[in-house]
């Protein structure tokens, strides 16, 4: 996700989506991560784990290193966004989200193997909603940590391609 600055009134709240079409909201944002182009250039995939959380499972080879041999910084940063920002999406139902600010702190550096993203909403409903992320290495060490604010855009999540197929698999 890239980070943008929103400078827009929203008038309208987040609706988390009522328990019957919970379960079609968190398929229909599983398939949005998985059309994103940016997610071809990884080995990932997106579990909604229940609402206001969500899990990315990755691997880390050398094609993430940078020149000391280790997983570069934007990995750290891509995936602890996308889980967070997926777990904040889980409580809006109708609108794309922005991501409008990051926090990182890296915690262990990590060369190869499985990773786990696990995101947290944390508060906010209305306008801004904040998250929280952390990064699980094969081991079960943390290796790093975030926390994101997040934006209601103008975007509604019916209009773009990979949210709206996951809803209407035949159509």
């Amino acid at each position: 996700m890239m980070s943008f600055t929103v400078f827009c009134a929203m008038s309208s709240t987040a609706t988390p989506p009522d328990s019957s079409g919970a379960r079609l909201h968190w398929q229909a944002l599983v398939g949005l991560y998985a059309s994103a182009p940016v997610n071809q250039l990884f080995e990932s995939s997106l579990e909604i784990t229940g609402e206001g959380s969500s899990r990315i499972s990755f691997n880390i080879d050398e094609t993430c290193h940078h020149a000391a041999g280790a997983a570069h910084g934007t990995i750290y940063f891509k995936m602890l966004d996308d889980a967070a920002f997926y777990a904040a999406n889980t409580m809006v139902s109708d609108r794309f989200l922005l991501t409008t600010s990051f926090n990182l702190h890296f915690t262990k550096p990590v060369k190869a193997g499985a990773v786990i993203a696990e995101g947290r909403w944390v508060s906010g409903r209305r306008r801004v909603l904040v998250a929280e992320s952390r990064l699980i290495d094969a081991e079960g060490d943390e290796i790093g940590r975030g926390t994101g604010t997040f934006m209601r855009s103008h975007i509604p999540l019916s209009g773009l391609p990979g949210y709206s197929a996951a809803l209407n698999p035949a159509g």
